[in-house]
């Protein structure tokens, strides 16, 4: 009977991605349409490439709001080598990419190091990089790239949008990571019981660099896919983007506290925001609206993993 209970838990956030589907197609026919379900999954891939980072630092019960300013901070750097330095786009991509891990890391190493709080460490670097993206194209957008580059977020194989390979590439690898290697049960360990996976022998310090300096790559891959779609470097390009890649992670299962969580249910829960954000603008919904409503969501994604978090630590000290 448990065991029912427990696959129903883990099937029910698609039960109610279905049931979104179904309530948007009876309000707009327009939105059953191949069209735009393709424009739906491409318009999430953002949100759905850099989640996979994000799963990773919830899982180890952490938090990184860094992540909507490393997109733009790469929207930046990416297009300032490209046209400023006139340098070759793998070039510049990879160099970004570098820069973005990078940062990561270093917020990885403050938090293991110092012993700062996530939120506090991962809120001055968003700010930090905020302002050095306007620092750098002095409040200008950049533009003018090599066609090959704008192929990363605009091009196609076959009928299905690059975009939405990456993101697929992304989940894939995320996904391996967490249930093949040695890593992922470490990021499941630590976020368990941080005291019990180092009395295990697991190195603490090392899993948190890696696993921020994950998330760094993954918004640096992100960025550099929005940038090459919007065929311009905005320094404000990812703004709020963290907000909705924490929604999509929670929304999916993934637990606050840390410990538990699956790369499939984040799936999910990518394709429910971006259900809902694409049926509100069918039905006309205000962009404060949708804000509002994507606010509720997350306060009842997160009170309801508390709820059932709380749960299971009555049944541990009843047992």
């Amino acid at each position: 009977m448990n065991k029912a209970i427990d696959i129903i838990r883990s099937r029910a956030i698609y039960a109610f991605l279905i049931i979104m589907v179904i309530f948007f197609t009876i309000m707009n026919g327009n939105f059953m349409t191949a069209n735009n379900l393709l424009n739906v999954v491409k318009q999430v891939s953002i949100y759905g490439i850099a989640s996979v980072g994000m799963t990773y630092v919830i899982l180890l019960g952490g938090i990184d709001l860094s992540i909507g300013s490393l997109i733009s901070f790469v929207n930046i750097a990416a297009a300032y080598f490209m046209v400023n330095m006139n340098w070759n786009p793998a070039l510049a991509i990879i160099s970004a990419l570098i820069i973005s891990t990078l940062i990561g890391f270093a917020n990885g190493w403050i938090i293991a190091e110092i012993k700062m709080p996530p939120l506090i460490v991962t809120f001055a670097s968003q700010t930090i990089f905020a302002g050095l993206a306007y620092i750098i194209c002095n409040g200008r957008p950049i533009s003018r790239f090599d066609t090959s580059f704008l192929k990363i977020g605009q091009g196609y194989i076959g009928v299905v949008p690059i975009p939405i390979v990456i993101m697929i590439v992304c989940f894939a690898v995320g996904a391996f990571i967490l249930t093949k290697t040695y890593f992922g049960r470490y990021f499941y360990a630590l976020g368990g019981n941080e005291e019990a996976a180092a009395l295990s022998g697991i190195n603490i310090k090392r899993v948190k660099y890696l696993v921020y300096a994950l998330s760094g790559l993954f918004a640096g891959i992100a960025g550099i896919v929005m940038l090459s779609r919007a065929n311009t470097g905005q320094p404000n390009a990812g703004l709020g983007y963290e907000f909705d890649v924490i929604t999509c992670v929670v929304l999916g299962g993934v637990s606050v506290n840390g410990g538990s969580g699956k790369i499939s249910n984040v799936i999910a829960g990518v394709l429910i925001i971006g259900v809902l954000s694409n049926g509100m603008i069918l039905m006309d919904v205000s962009s404060y609206m949708q804000m509002v409503i994507k606010g509720i969501i997350l306060l009842l994604a997160v009170g309801s993993d508390c709820i059932q978090q709380a749960g299971l630590l009555k049944a541990k000290s009843a047992a």
